[in-house]
């Protein structure tokens, strides 16, 4: 990562680790922290916000360019010196404590709730870039686990090959199809590979087989990947997950250069669009959260809390 773009990074709130990976906290975290307010994974999955550490091993690194992303969409370098594993885990860390250490001054955030979120134990390997691109994925998953962390991975389904060869599953695998066919893909994730559509399919096909939880999110964008639910029905029945998650786009960072605030979808539509695929499923509809505009369906093979 060069200086510039390095700046940038932390000019945005992120805290660069070694020479590719970035923390940054989340709007949840702060919300967890000082006015008892939990994200999704809380509430759906028991995954306490104020101590989740939210990472990517890729900062700016990624093989799709969805016009729905809110993150920064820069250069690609993966002519790097790969960071190992463990020298990431303890530079998010510590990077995460720096970040929360400010709310120990704030009267409004609970000592205790301060303590526990500079010991984080659960890390969502999302945030920014295509996670799958680090070449020694699994080994960062495992030393995570290692710690006692639950782990949530983020992947745009296009490398079924590093998830197949994962010598450490995820606790949670996500899943991104955010198109119905290969058309939409084509215009909502414009991707920079010839053979994505391919690949993710190649991914939803090998999903059963995996040994952990697996969750296919669907980000909807009005006016493009919206009314679709047949189609998405098909790849879901497809891959078998243990969760089905609609969630609307939100217009913010990026995204606003290419969408506009009528792109988001009402949570209305949100509960339309679960409401047709439990129909077509058989999945059933076991959470929602409006500020997040995401409902949850599941299919009850596994429990939702996972602590």
């Amino acid at each position: 990562m060069d200086d510039d773009l390095r700046a940038m990074f932390e000019k945005q709130g992120y805290a660069v680790v070694g020479n590719h990976s970035a923390v940054k906290t989340c709007h949840w975290l702060r919300e967890s922290m000082i006015n008892r307010r939990v994200c999704y994974k809380q509430e759906f999955f028991g995954i306490n916000s104020h101590r989740c550490l939210q990472m990517t091993p890729v900062a700016n690194s990624c093989n799709h360019m969805c016009v729905y992303c809110w993150r920064y969409q820069g250069k690609d370098d993966l002519n790097v010196d790969w960071d190992d594993p463990v020298s990431i885990v303890d530079g998010s860390i510590e990077a995460q404590r720096k970040l929360v250490s400010g709310y120990k001054g704030d009267e409004r955030c609970d000592l205790k709730m301060w303590d526990e979120a500079r010991n984080p134990n659960q890390v969502a390997i999302s945030l920014t870039g295509e996670p799958t691109l680090y070449p020694y994925l699994g080994e960062l998953i495992g030393e995570y686990k290692r710690r006692g962390f639950s782990t949530f991975l983020v992947t745009n389904g296009t490398t079924p090959d590093v998830l197949r060869d994962l010598e450490t599953l995820p606790t949670q695998l996500y899943i991104s199809v955010d198109a119905p066919n290969e058309e939409v893909y084509k215009r909502i994730c414009l991707p920079k590979i010839k053979d994505g559509w391919s690949r993710i399919m190649e991914t939803l096909e090998l999903l059963p087989s995996l040994d952990t939880r697996t969750v296919c999110r669907h980000t909807l964008v009005e006016g493009l990947n919206v009314g679709f639910e047949e189609e998405y029905a098909a790849l879901d029945r497809l891959a078998e997950p243990n969760f089905i998650e609609p969630k609307g786009y939100v217009h913010v960072g990026y995204s606003r250069e290419r969408l506009e605030r009528e792109n988001m979808p009402s949570i209305e539509r949100i509960r339309e669009f679960a409401g047709r695929m439990a129909e077509l499923t058989g999945y059933e509809i076991v959470g929602e959260m409006a500020p997040s505009k995401v409902v949850l369906l599941s299919d009850g093979r596994v429990p939702m809390m996972i602590v």
